[in-house]
C-alpha cells in the first residue's frame, strides 16, 4: 500500500507529451550532496504543483530544468534540447519567475519594450490586459513598486510571454488575498493544452483547486508525481471523535474535535475529499517510515 500512494501508478506520460525528463540525476553544492539518482518527467498541458520542505531542493530543482545550474551527473532535457547549453530557441520557450527578484530602475513600459522581443509569442494585448486585471501601472518605476505590484508585472508578463514552460517559484508570496484569487483566475484562463506550469510553493492552501498533478520532493528524490485524484480514488479522509487505532488506520492526524483518519476506499466510503497539506503529510510521513 505504501508503494501505491508514493508512486506514479497513473503513468501521466503515456498518452501525453513529455516536455520535462530528468533521469538519474546527481546534483551538489560543494560537498554537499543534494540530489542522487532523481528522476522526474513533466508532461505537457497541466498545471504542476511542487511541494516540499524547506531546503528540499524546490528551487534547485527549477533551476537546474531551466538552465541556471548544471548537474554532477545524469541528463536533464527541456523540449527535446539540454537546459545546460542554454540555446535561444530554448530559452524562448521558457519564462521562470523566481521567489526574489531585482528589478531594473526604469517604468514598466520601458521593461516591456526591452524583455518582450526575447520572447517571440509574446502576446501585447494579453500582457495590457493582465495588467488592467490586476491594477497596474506601467508608467510607474519598478523599483518603486511594492513586492506584490512587482510580481504582478512579472506575473503578467510571464503569462503574456506565451512560452512552453512558465516556471513560478512561490508565486502568491506578497500577493493580498484578492490579489490571491485573481492570480488563480488568471493563471487558470491562460493555461492551455500546449503549456505547461511548474509552481512552486509553500501556500498550499492558496493553490488548492489549481495544481495537480503534484510532484512531492524529499530526502533528494521525488517521491509522488500523480493526480490527487488518484489517490482520493483509493483512499478516503475521516474525521473521528474517538482516538482511532493507529495499527488499522493508514494515517491518522489530531486535530481540533477529534482526529483525521486516512484509510483505504471501500464501496460504502463517505469521507471528505483529500487537500494538498494532509496529501502532503501522508506521503513524506510514509515515505520516511515514520509513525502513523
Amino acid at each position: 500500500m505504501e508503494q501505491e500512494i508514493q508512486k506514479n501508478d497513473l503513468d501521466l506520460q503515456s498518452t501525453q507529451d513529455i516536455v520535462v525528463s530528468m533521469q538519474d540525476i546527481g546534483f551538489s553544492y560543494g560537498n554537499v550532496p543534494l540530489f542522487k539518482h532523481l528522476n522526474l518527467d513533466i508532461s505537457r498541458g497541466n498545471i504542476y504543483g511542487l511541494l516540499g520542505k524547506n531546503g528540499a531542493g524546490k528551487t534547485t530543482l527549477l533551476k537546474i530544468l531551466s538552465g541556471q545550474l548544471f548537474i554532477d551527473e545524469g541528463k536533464t532535457t527541456a523540449l527535446g534540447e539540454n537546459p545546460q547549453k542554454r540555446t535561444p530557441s530554448l530559452l524562448s520557450e521558457i519564462f521562470y519567475l523566481p521567489e526574489e527578484f531585482p528589478l531594473p530602475k526604469m517604468k514598466g513600459s520601458e521593461y516591456l519594450k526591452v524583455r518582450a522581443p526575447f520572447y517571440p509569442k509574446f502576446d501585447h494585448n494579453e500582457f495590457a490586459r493582465f495588467c488592467e486585471e490586476f491594477d497596474i501601472d506601467l508608467e510607474k518605476r519598478l523599483d518603486q513598486m511594492s513586492l506584490g505590484q512587482k510580481k504582478k508585472v512579472l506575473l503578467s508578463f510571464g503569462l503574456a510571454s506565451n512560452t512552453a514552460i512558465l516556471i513560478l517559484d512561490e508565486p502568491t508570496n506578497g500577493l493580498d488575498i484578492p490579489s490571491k484569487r485573481q492570480f488563480r483566475q488568471i493563471v487558470a484562463s491562460a493555461m492551455t493544452e500546449n503549456r505547461t506550469f511548474i509552481i512552486s510553493t509553500h501556500q498550499v492552501r492558496d493553490m488548492e483547486n489549481l495544481i495537480d498533478p503534484i510532484i512531492i520532493l524529499h530526502d533528494g528524490s521525488v517521491i509522488f508525481n500523480d493526480t490527487v485524484a488518484s489517490v482520493s480514488e483509493k483512499y478516503v479522509l475521516d474525521l473521528v471523535t474517538e482516538e482511532p487505532d493507529k495499527d488499522k488506520a493508514f494515517y491518522t492526524e489530531k486535530v481540533l474535535g477529534g482526529w483525521m483518519v486516512l484509510n483505504e476506499r471501500t464501496d460504502d466510503s463517505d469521507g471528505k475529499p483529500l487537500d494538498l497539506e494532509t496529501l502532503f503529510n501522508v506521503i513524506v510521513d510514509r515515505s520516511k517510515g515514520g509513525t502513523k
